[in-house]
Parts: C-alpha cells; structure tokens; sequence
C-alpha cells in the first residue's frame, strides 16, 4: 500500500491529513479521526497534564511494533543518532561514555579527537557539561550535551583518576569519523586480516582499500575478513564489499517487496581487486543483515570459506522516508534474496502466533538451493559456515568483572603507573601483576552469583515450601560452604581467560582501538583455524568443491534458482 501525503489541514488546534490511497482509504481514515480525538480528549479532559508529543510517539512505537522490529518511527531528536547509524560521522568530541555506579566517565577516547587532543584518558568522571551538573543523568544525556556542531566548544569539568580535585578542560566539536575498517594487517607471515564492524559509508572502499595494502606484501596467500558481532548497515555497501572479491557484473542480491519499485537486481559495479586470493570470512551470531549478504554471496559463489557460528539470519531490506517536522520513518521494504536464490530470514514476522510470539522458520519448511559448484545450503535461518566452530562463552567470573567495572578500574590504575607498554600482541601480563590483580578483586567487596548458586537457592525454597528444610538444613548449609570455598579459586582457575581481557583493555588505553583487536588476535581461536585453513590449499579447495547429497527438497529453478550466467 502507497501512502502520499496531500495536504496538512489545521482545525481547531489539531492537524488532520488528507490521503491519496490506492486501497484501504476508508479504515485509514477512520482510523485517523479516531485517533485524534483520543488525544484531543486527553489533552483537555484527563486529570493530569499530557506531553501529547510522547503519547503519540508511544502508541507510533507501539503500532509498528507489531509489524517487525526493524520498522522505527525516528523522531527529529534521534535523526543525528540515525544518520551516525548510517554514515560513521557525528559532531562531538570522540569519546565513548560509562556509568559505573553513578559516576559518569570516559570510557575510551578515539584516537586523535577533541577528547584525547585536550588530555582526556580513560577513567576521567564528567561532574558537568558547560555547567550543567550530571547527577542523575543517563549516557543518553551525557551523549546529547557533548554532540554537536563541529567548532563549537564545550567546557567540561573532569575529575581525572586517584585525584580530589576538579580541572576544567575545554574542547572544540569536530566531525568525528568510526572508522568502519578499525584495523588491517598481516597476522601471520602470509595471511592478512581486515576486521569490518560496520556497514556504513565507504565500506567497500576501506575494504578495498585495505585488501591492496596487504596486496603489498609479498607473501601474502590468503585474507581473513572479519565479520563476528558487524550488525550489518547499508545494502550498497555490502555488494561494494563482495566487489572486493568477484567482477564486475555480478549478481549479488535480489530485492523483493509488494511494491515493483523496491524490486531490482543488484550487481557489482566495478572491477575486483582480487577474484584469485583465498578468503576466510569469520561469522557469529552478531553477523546480521549486510553481513549476511557478504558472507552468504560469498557462500553460495563459493568465493570464500564461512568460518564461525550460525549468523543472526535478518533477510529484510529496509528504506527511509522523511515525516511532517524533521522526522522520518523506517520500514522493511522487501526481502532480499542472494545469488542461490535463497532468503537467510529466519523469523516469519507476516504469520505471528496467537500470542503475538514469532516463530522461527521450521526445519521441514527450508528448501536447499544449490552453490555455484553445486554444493547445497539452505534458506531461513542465517548462514551456516562451512566450518562450524563452538562459540566460546565466558566464565560467570569473567562477565562478572567486566559488568562490575573492576577489570576497567584496574586498568585505570594500572595506566597511571606504566607510562609505556610494548606492542599489542607482544605485551603480556606478568605472573606477579597478575597476583596484583587478584589482591585488588579480593579487596573490592567482589560478589557474584553462579547458575550453581541460583540452583541452590531454588532447592531452598522447594525444601522450604515441601516442609523438608529442617532435616536437610546442615546439608545445605555445608553445600553453601563449599561452594563459596570453590568460588575463591575461580580467579586461578580461569587466570588465561582473565588475563586475556586484562591484556586487552590495557592495549587499548596505549594504542586506542586498533591496539585493542591487535591484542584480541594474539588468543584467537577462530583466526588461527583460519589462518591454518588459508594455508592449507588441499583441504581449502575440498571445502569449495565437495558436495554432500541433500535430504530435504530443493528450491523449484522456476521461482528463482541459481543463475548459470552473470546477470547483464
């Protein structure tokens, strides 16, 4: 249904819209009116005074609610929050931003911004904006004060570590860039790496870019791109990407709407870099939407072997349209279809449950397409690697430290007495630092609670409720004890886990972002199954060509099967 604003009427203090619609005018209409006079009702009826911008915005969100959640309602106050979503830039000072508590503090500064230019370092607390004193704001506020137009100044009064007193520093906006490729390089002698967190602007170039830098050297054998946790972003950027790697003209993405103008074939439109090079792509439940398209595209030309974990599996495009007032509205336009013909959606948002609930797509429902080698892969539901690894999960104790700031406060501290550390994936915490580290835990008041210990406290209230707690009550109570005791080890025995993200945090505060993935890549698993993967041709080439017979169906060739030429 095409929706065309006419005319905006004012009456009596209220504004009605007049529509041009090809179906459904008259339940629209209604609908309209209906709503109005609810809120011009409220407004001059109900008890108390009502903000009639937020109560409309609350039943919008709502409304869209029930369609899926990637249709957003953005009001003119989020639009610069969008476009960052979308271009990487923002006017600021180029610092993320923490609540530990309630103290507001610098999280990170970027690299060469306002924040780091004027001195700030991680673990400075902001006790005001231009005068404006932080108590009990959010990040949200704190976000809104900074930003701005690039050149203006800001005065902010900072609390820098381990120090009582106050300092006010001045900083001047400027236009604030997150690099979208944050870091590439050779991590071994001759596979290279290029880590893509996001699809906004100039992805594809800074892909492309990164991939002839690495072309320099020599020995190079094989790329690793990156994909784990990238939530995905704009649709051209993620066909610009794939150009990186196949030629020009090739098909990557079929987009299919209700609307015939939001149906199209996307092809790459420059000559690749590289169509030769062997590529790993490295996948988690965090690859969503653009990252799919690359990674899938990648799959089913088998141009590239998937390494990771089943991704998020979002096969619905998105468009904008500005509103009335500066706003504008988001909302899923088609689904899109790679180069199999396959679509990766895996929830069905058009069927809900009685309940409102979404289903994911039934196993007995996917259909298998074929790879341009023949292999077989499926629709609804992400991508499945081709190597399929298990995602490693953290120890309570590890989340723990990380939620509870103590690895960051630690760090904090540690900065301030170590002006120099070596290079990130060179620098190591010694055994005698990390004896100090766990004195400063076991001097915090340091709590947690383990699914041992939920478990444990629902036996109590079962006993209690089924009148067995008395007879059993010494036994609980030594159980309680030995697990406390057990919880004591918990910093030795997961000390490499720990000491890992000790070791990236540090890296972080000497070499910025950059240093932080340099240092993350030193104990990663899944890089080094890639990296041995790249440099082992046999088994690269088996991966790309074995096809393993099917027990499911086949997608009918008539409804969009794999093109056997490039599309012209």
């Amino acid at each position: 249904m095409r929706l065309l604003v006419v005319a905006v009427i004012a009456i009596g203090g209220y504004a009605f819209l007049s529509f041009s619609f090809t179906d459904n005018y008259f339940e629209i209409s209604k609908n309209l009116d209906i709503m109005t006079s609810v809120l011009r009702e409220l407004d001059l009826h109900y008890v108390d005074t009502i903000n009639p911008g937020q109560l409309m915005k609350t039943g919008i969100d709502a409304m869209l609610e029930t369609l899926d959640p990637y249709t957003d309602y953005i009001p003119e106050s989020e639009i610069e929050d969008f476009r960052f979503m979308t271009t990487g830039e923002y006017g600021g000072i180029g610092a993320l931003i923490q609540k530990d508590s309630n103290v507001l503090e610098v999280a990170e500064p970027y690299e060469n911004s306002p924040a780091t230019k004027a001195g700030l370092i991680a673990g400075d607390q902001i006790l005001s904006v231009d005068g404006i004193s932080l108590t009990g704001k959010n990040t949200d506020d704190v976000g809104k004060l900074l930003k701005g137009e690039p050149g203006t100044s800001l005065k902010l009064t900072i609390l820098p570590p381990n120090s009582t007193t106050p300092v006010e520093k001045t900083l001047i906006r400027e236009t604030i860039t997150v690099s979208n490729v944050p870091y590439s390089g050779m991590i071994s002698n001759d596979i290279g790496y290029i880590r893509l967190t996001e699809f906004t602007q100039d992805a594809g170039r800074n892909v492309r870019n990164a991939l002839i830098d690495l072309k320099k050297n020599s020995n190079l054998k094989g790329v690793i791109l990156d994909l784990r946790g990238n939530p995905g972003g704009l649709l051209t950027e993620a066909i610009n990407v794939v150009n990186v790697f196949e030629p020009k003209n090739q098909l990557v993405v079929i987009t299919r709407g209700r609307s015939k103008e939001w149906n199209h074939n996307d092809l790459t439109p420059d000559d690749a870099i590289d169509t030769n090079i062997h590529v790993a792509v490295l996948v988690n439940s965090g690859s969503a939407s653009a990252s799919e398209i690359v990674t899938g595209t990648m799959q089913d030309l088998d141009r590239g072997i998937i390494i990771g974990t089943r991704t998020y599996g979002k096969g619905l495009v998105q468009q904008t349209t500005p509103l009335s007032y500066d706003a504008q509205l988001k909302f899923t336009i088609a689904k899109y279809y790679i180069p199999s013909g396959r679509c990766i959606q895996v929830l069905d948002y058009a069927h809900r449950n009685p309940d409102g609930s979404v289903s994911k797509v039934p196993d007995s429902l996917k259909s298998a397409f074929r790879t341009r080698h023949g292999r077989v892969v499926y629709d609804g539901g992400g991508i499945e690697p081709d190597i399929k690894l298990e995602p490693h999960k953290y120890s309570t104790i590890a989340i723990n430290l990380q939620t509870q700031y103590l690895i960051f406060n630690y760090v904090t501290s540690y900065v301030l007495k170590h002006p120099t550390i070596a290079q990130p994936g060179s620098f190591s915490l010694t055994d005698e630092e990390y004896a100090d580290f766990v004195n400063y835990v076991r001097g915090q008041n340091f709590k947690y609670t383990t699914k041992t210990d939920e478990l444990l406290k629902q036996l109590k209230e079962s006993t209690q409720s089924e009148n067995y707690y008395d007879d059993l009550k010494d036994a609980y109570t030594k159980i309680t004890d030995d697990i406390a005791e057990a919880k004591k080890n918990d910093l030795i025995k997961n000390k490499d886990e720990i000491k890992g993200l000790l070791e990236d945090e540090i890296a972080s505060r000497y070499y910025y972002q950059k240093g932080r993935i340099q240092a993350e890549l030193a104990n990663d698993k899944e890089a080094e199954k890639a990296i041995a993967l790249l440099n082992n041709d046999t088994r690269y080439d088996s991966i790309l060509t074995t096809i393993v017979p099917s027990t499911r169906p086949f997608h009918d060739p008539s409804q969009g099967a794999w093109p056997s030429k490039q599309a012209k």
